[in-house]
């Protein structure tokens, strides 16, 4: 499963579903309907779905080394993608509390975590780190706060600040962005950077999402999945590297959409802040080929006719426009209705 530049690395043995066939079941499937219609679709994280494998807040799989290291790779020539504006260094230190929290808590077999007041001790074993430091002092850290433990941790993270009724992107790390940008969006609005998307604002989908945003506790974490797609397995397709991946949506032909062409789902997963009151906004994103999606029929066929039918302006804005037709063309033939 195509999940990173370095699909055969693996984590560690005691991850032994991770077979193709398995690791493609895993993939989370977006669209419980043949169509596709914009929605909050928030549900809580603390309980488990019917048939869902996603457990914990935030998932670790065998790919972990390799999107470490690549998250290494995009920070060391792009430092920009890790952002905290000055009010938001206690909400740093708070997401790294909780991400060390929960990791230490649901994969105690790789992560390790003691304390004695503002003294910590961690241990990521599957990176062979250990650090004992003071928790909100900068200076017992390597790096700062969000960017030592966004190093360690799948997926990406925006945390907003809440005030005047509404969110404010204050802080983030976000090097796996699907066609967006940390630098440009920092210090908008929910309503600001949400401005670009089509026909949601008019459905007032924002206005309901912001509303139950605003309410989150903490404890009751939600998530959602969001979905797009990319050409290759490229994790990081925001702005500042279009120059390395715009190009790759014109190289698309009915012999090889199978193999390019990549449903890209985002788990979401909005937390609560404890001791700061930030919420946390966390994207782990998935990628599968076409050529892999298809060997799940229901998906093949539902996924045709969710593109076969979906609205101009939708598909523009995720940006498949061009490949479109050769992809539904290709998809047809895994409906039997079609």
């Amino acid at each position: 499963m195509s999940l990173t530049f370095n699909p055969m690395e693996s984590f560690h043995q005691d991850f032994s579903f991770r077979n193709s066939e398995a690791a493609i079941r895993r993939f989370p499937f977006p669209f419980p309907e043949d169509q596709y219609l914009y929605s909050v679709n928030l549900e809580p994280a603390t309980s488990r779905n019917p048939g869902s494998v996603f457990e914990h807040c935030f998932d670790i799989d065998e790919h972990y080394r390799s999107e470490m290291a690549e998250r290494n790779r995009v920070l060391e020539h792009d430092p920009r993608r890790c952002l905290v504006m000055p009010h938001m260094q206690p909400a740093a230190w708070d997401c790294l509390g909780v991400l060390m929290e929960h990791l230490a808590e649901d994969y105690p077999q790789h992560f390790q975590l003691q304390r004695d007041g503002e003294r910590w001790h961690w241990r990521n074993l599957a990176l062979g780190i250990d650090q004992t430091f003071t928790y909100g002092d900068a200076d017992s850290l390597p790096c700062p706060p969000l960017e030592y433990i966004g190093r360690q941790v799948q997926g990406d993270f925006a945390l907003l600040d809440q005030r005047d009724g509404d969110l404010f992107m204050d802080a983030g790390l976000v090097t796996c962005p699907a066609d967006w940008s940390l630098a440009f969006d920092a210090g908008m609005s929910f309503m600001q950077w949400h401005a670009p998307v089509p026909m949601a604002h008019q459905m007032g989908v924002f206005d309901r999402a912001l509303k139950y945003l605003l309410n989150i506790q903490v404890g009751q974490p939600v998530r959602r999945l969001n979905w797009t797609m990319t050409i290759n397995p490229r994790l990081d397709t925001s702005p500042e590297t279009f120059h390395e991946w715009g190009h790759d949506r014109a190289s698309v032909t009915p012999e090889n959409v199978g193999r390019l062409v990549h449903l890209r789902v985002e788990l979401q997963l909005m937390m609560r802040l404890p001791r700061s009151n930030a919420l946390m906004f966390s994207i782990r994103t998935y990628l599968i080929s076409m050529d892999e999606l298809v060997t799940q029929p229901a998906w093949g066929q539902r996924l045709h006719r969710v593109l076969r039918d979906l609205p101009d302006a939708i598909a523009d804005y995720k940006g498949m426009t061009r490949y479109r037709q050769t992809l539904v063309d290709w998809l047809r033939q895994f409906d039997p209705e079609a």
